[in-house]
């Protein structure tokens, strides 16, 4: 009976326990002997494997210097070959004793491990197999690895410790450094639509000094000097909109938001928005500014508007738009417009088993929640919809000839919903009384709330009609590089500390 090759965990820490400590041999060895390679401070790299091998013609028989990880060698007597894993890729070296030197290759067959940073002068050839390989004349440690690589094959298999040690895994997949170089793209795309637009870029506080009526939940801090509690901003609308008064016309922000709730594929406590202010544009005008900055960035970092995610194709050429109140008709069969009173609307909930929060249950909020329950996860294709109800919506303009709807939409796409916008509120006396009604609401659950004057006082000073738009990053980049969780596009998801 062949014997059961599978390590416990104890047996694996042990063994990992045992190669840590022969590098850490290694490395006393190589110190002794005046070859410490975290003394190295540069290495003049002239070259990189992407530009080796897309252009060998131009790089055939002339000399480079190339760095990188040491991700294989195969040793075969007087001489060996490797592989280098930089950046862009891998690149093949053939390393041997003559060219070296007899001490440089006796150290790389002893002392050198896989994972070990190298640094490689030597010229450019193709080997019988036609392989793209750089002929070392010179090779030198950059940096000792003293903990080894997952194995090649198993790599990290646990999801878990794929984001807990995102180097590693950085390391071992090209597939996830593409992911992560796209999204640089996609973040690059999105400033470059708004710069060629008019668009000034600012920076506003991340830490404020009062929690504001807005249903998601911050961090809270404390500032020592001021002996003040603060807050990480859940939102950059309000500053954003001040910019606005101040006559900025036309302004963004890209940054971090922090929202002390839940986590799941698609909710992170941090995570990465966008919001947009155009002066003098509405909502209508926003619909059509996002369909012309999805294809753009689509374009730039995909090469088409044609997406596939999750086996679904996208198309960002064709976007369908729906009033909420025509989306509920449409996936529930209720027609919201016939309905006139919240007691027939908590009725119609009850009949369909659409369950209401306490406090919310007047008709907006009820077609809200039927939205919820039977239209978000429907909208697979791009989709706007717009006209929301006014109880959801307390930094919107009402709808002219309709006060209980407001001109705002949101977009969706495979049940997501990706981005908000508004034709903003910009009458300072609605504005006050919506968030002082907002505040007491949630005061009422038993939790923090307080009105922003500042910001009131910024209305009052006069805001022009303005269009505003915010959309999170994250599930941008998710669907532009077929990420089936928010974690697989995040470097650094939020984590619970290891025991």
């Amino acid at each position: 009976m062949e014997e059961n090759t599978v390590l416990t965990q104890e047996q694996e820490e042990e063994k990992l326990a045992e190669q840590a400590r022969i590098r850490r041999e290694k490395l006393a060895k190589l110190v002794s002997e005046g070859n410490n390679p975290y003394e190295k401070t540069k290495y003049a790299v002239t070259a990189n494997s992407a530009s080796v091998k897309e252009h060998f013609e131009e790089w055939e028989g002339k000399e480079v210097c190339v760095a990188g990880r040491l991700m294989s060698r195969r040793v075969m007597g007087k001489a060996s070959f490797s592989h280098i894993s930089d950046r862009d890729g891998q690149l093949q070296l053939y390393i041997t004793r003559q060219d070296v030197g007899e001490d440089v290759y006796a150290a790389y067959k002893k002392d050198y491990d896989i994972g070990d940073i190298v640094g490689v002068r030597g010229y450019v050839f193709k080997t019988q197999t036609g392989e793209v390989s750089v002929h070392a004349q010179s090779l030198e440690m950059l940096s000792k690895a003293l903990l080894p690589l997952p194995e090649k094959h198993n790599g990290l298999v646990n999801t878990d410790m794929k984001y807990r040690l995102r180097h590693v895994d950085l390391i071992m997949n090209q597939d996830v450094r593409e992911t992560f170089f796209r999204r640089a793209k996609i973040i690059k795309g999105i400033r470059d639509f708004l710069d060629g637009r008019g668009f000034i870029e600012a920076d506003t506080p991340i830490l404020l000094p009062l929690e504001i009526g807005a249903d998601a939940r911050p961090f809270k801090t404390h500032h020592n000097a001021l002996d003040l509690d603060m807050y990480l901003r859940i939102e950059t609308e309000l500053y954003l909109k001040r910019l606005i008064v101040g006559g900025f016309e036309r302004v963004y922000e890209m940054g971090r938001i922090f929202r002390n709730e839940g986590m799941d594929s698609k909710h992170n406590p941090e995570f990465t928005t966008v919001e947009i202010y155009q002066a003098y544009a509405d909502y209508n005008e926003m619909m059509d500014f996002v369909e012309d900055m999805y294809r753009h960035i689509a374009t730039q970092a995909c090469g088409g508007l044609k997406v596939t995610y999750q086996g679904t194709e996208l198309d960002f050429g064709k976007w369908e738009r729906l009033t909420m109140t025509e989306a509920v008709k449409k996936y529930s069969g209720v027609d919201f417009s016939r309905i006139s009173s919240d007691e027939e609307a908590r009725k119609i909930a009850a009949e369909k088993g659409v369950q209401l929060e306490k406090g919310k249950d007047a008709k907006g909020h009820v077609l809200a929640a039927f939205f919820d329950e039977f239209v978000e996860d429907k909208l697979v294709q791009p989709t706007f919809i717009y006209d929301y109800p006014v109880e959801i919506s307390p930094l919107a303009k009402r709808k002219p000839g309709d006060p209980s709807m407001t001109e705002r939409f949101e977009y969706f796409m495979m049940g997501m919903e990706m981005g908000n916008a508004f034709s903003e509120l910009n009458d300072p006396i609605d504005q006050k009384k919506r968030m002082t009604e907002q505040a007491e609401r949630k005061r009422a659950q038993g939790a923090n709330a307080e009105v922003d004057e500042d910001f009131i006082d910024a209305l009052e000073h006069g805001m022009p009609p303005t269009g505003g738009l915010g959309l999170g990053v994250d599930r941008l980049v998710m669907l532009l590089t077929d990420s089936a969780s928010i974690r697989d596009v995040l470097l650094f998801p939020t984590m619970k500390p290891k025991k």
